[in-house]
């Protein structure tokens, strides 16, 4: 664990006592703990949120540098998993549609779109037409100019990501249940150059969430995969590919890469965006993601001038608002919309039958739950800046209710009786044994470049042990996390966040029980358990109602059984602050958008 500041510590030590219980928080005193910090630390930050305004005009040029913990893994958009990764690949494609948070709508990027519902069929047809100005261009032939068509799309959709042998995320997404239970798959066609449709065999609830995708360049992945087959698909631009090579639709390319130094992006001259001014965007020339895994580094650099931006940690709060020559800004972002989790594997593939045995009982994972206190995480690895996390969907969801909320909190006492009641009871020594007397002991991974994690496990740990159980934190390379939830099952429990939900039916292939990431149990056939089966049945209920009066209903129940069944165990809401280097405009900061860099500019 960090040192505390000294006065905060000071505080710990009058609220701790070596090896007692530590009370949790209740919602007063946190609220009551964040005015006090407001009062003496927030009132030192800037809060410009994002909104629906309009940016001023910008101009182009500047470098923008920014931290990222490790090396990319690929530069493949189909081998994206990890942050890094996904942080460089991302910049090189276009999504169809875009979301504004602000407003609530939906709006086109790479191309308009028409809904289209036939009440006598029961059907939908979502009819998308490409902008005219797409190309996929690269550095390594800057006079080759290859026209972004509907046989990219249709293509990707259908050969890339619908094939199950690739394992994409988003092949789950491909398919509606039908009211007699069979599954039945969103068809996508051509129709002409710029113009596909996706049919949806039933009318569902949001058809621009589930249409759209971003995708890849149609002459380079389908030859590939007729000449040497799927996995091919997969090792296709690894970073040992000259990234000059790399085909752009997006609003980058990446010009160079040098192991354990970092990434350069350049502005890509084709890309078609413009502002309301109409002028070209974004106006940032060039990106460098410098690879700095330690964040104790990350922030020395920022303050020596060396990188643009830095996300601060709790304990950097107090010194850098506090300095009095300083040529950056502290914004402070709001709390943060996504929370980490603790999730037990419940899947026998690669698993020990005692791990399997306690982890599937819902008593047990409630037991664990109990033993989460929150309000000693707030205090002590965030500083009183965080919230604890007692709701399923996110604030900005539509069905967000604040009455649906977790009801089992930190209660050590309640922990011990439901543990009680599967026959796990201390030995002599006071360790947890179950009825075949095997010690309750178990790993949690946690991503090693994230020292919050960690921290927030070595808490857990620690109000675990006091119970007799031991909990083994091993900070693990989030990579083999990835591939360990994914491909090995030989996990035990874990720590980590698949991000806010914006929508009900977003992380469809987390929340059923047939999906390529439902971490505890996935790829089921079907349903291993009744609550899944309900919880896929509900998914599939709200998928496809329109009313939102009827909806709610249906997704109050998802969000109820999902808290009640505890797979995932929520933590913490902590708030969140970013300096960026004056000098740079249109900076608008919050957890939405922590700045859109498609507007910020460097002023002369």
């Amino acid at each position: 664990m960090k040192r505390l500041p000294a006065a905060l510590a000071l505080l710990a030590g009058l609220l701790v006592s070596c090896g007692a219980q530590v009370p949790e928080m209740t919602l007063d005193e946190i609220a009551f703990a964040k005015k006090a910090q407001h009062d003496s630390l927030l009132s030192k930050t800037v809060d410009r949120p994002g909104s629906a305004a309009p940016y001023g005009p910008g101009r182009p040029g500047g470098t923008w540098v920014l931290d990222i913990t490790d090396d990319p893994k690929s530069f493949n958009l189909l081998d994206s998993k990890d942050a890094e990764t996904a942080r460089v690949v991302d910049s090189l494609y276009e999504p169809l549609l875009d979301y504004d948070p602000y407003r609530k709508e939906w709006k086109a990027r790479a191309a308009s779109y028409e809904v289209k519902v036939d009440r006598a069929a029961g059907t939908m047809r979502v009819v998308f037409t490409l902008r005219d100005d797409l190309y996929w261009t690269s550095l390594a032939e800057p006079g080759r100019r290859v026209k972004v068509t509907s046989d990219d799309v249709v293509y990707w959709y259908n050969d890339v990501v619908g094939d199950p042998l690739l394992q994409q995320s988003g092949y789950a997404g491909q398919f509606v249940r039908m009211p007699d239970g069979s599954r039945r798959r969103i068809v996508a066609r051509k129709l002409d150059a710029r113009r596909f449709e996706l049919v949806y065999p039933r009318v569902v609830a949001e058809p621009e969430l589930s249409s759209n995708m971003t995708f890849g360049p149609r002459y380079v992945f389908e030859p590939l995969k007729e000449a040497k087959g799927d996995t091919a698909l997969l090792n296709l631009w690894s970073i040992d590919t000259d990234p000059r090579t790399i085909p752009s639709m997006g609003p980058y390319y990446i010009e160079s890469y040098k192991p354990a130094i970092g990434v350069t992006l350049v502005r890509n001259p084709s890309y078609w965006r413009r502002d309301d001014h109409g002028r070209p965007i974004p106006y940032i020339d060039r990106i460098e993601l410098r690879i700095i895994p330690n964040k104790e580094t990350e922030k020395l650099k920022f303050l020596s001038g060396d990188l643009s931006t830095y996300s601060l940690r709790p304990e950097d709060l107090d010194d850098m608002v506090g300095r009095t020559a300083k040529d950056y800004t502290v914004y402070y972002a709001g709390a943060s919309l996504g929370a980490d989790f603790i999730s037990w594997n419940q899947n026998p593939k690669n698993l020990a039958a005692k791990y399997v045995r306690w982890f599937s009982n819902v008593k047990f994972r409630r037991a664990m739950a109990c033993f989460i206190n929150r309000g000693r995480i707030v205090r002590e690895v965030f500083r009183g800046l965080a919230e604890p996390d007692l709701d399923f969907f996110a604030k900005t969801n539509p069905f967000y209710d604040p009455a649906i909320r977790e009801e089992i909190r930190y209660d050590p006492a309640r922990g011990k009786r439901l543990l009680a009641e599967i026959g796990i009871r201390p030995d002599s020594s006071g360790r947890m044994r179950d009825a075949e007397g095997n010690l309750v002991e178990f790993e949690l991974a946690v991503p090693a470049s994230d020292d919050r994690l960690v921290d927030m496990a070595d808490v857990y740990a620690d109000e675990l042990a006091k119970a007799g159980i031991r909990l083994d934190v091993r900070p693990t390379d989030f990579q083999k996390i990835v591939e360990s939830l994914l491909e090995g099952y030989d996990w035990q429990s874990v720590m980590i966040s698949v991000g806010p939900n914006y929508f009900p039916t977003e992380g469809d292939n987390v929340w059923l029980s047939g999906g390529n990431l439902h971490l505890w149990n996935p790829l089921q056939a079907k349903p291993a358990t009744a609550w899944e089966a309900e919880l896929d049945d509900l998914y599939w209920k709200g998928y496809t109602t329109r009313d939102p009066a009827a909806a709610k209903a249906i997704w109050d129940r998802f969000q109820r059984l999902i808290l009640d069944e505890v797979p995932v165990a929520y933590l913490v809401y902590p708030d969140s602050f970013v300096a960026i280097r004056d000098g740079w405009a249109n900076v608008r900061v919050d957890t939405i958008d922590a700045p859109d860099l498609s507007y910020v500019y460097l002023r002369r």
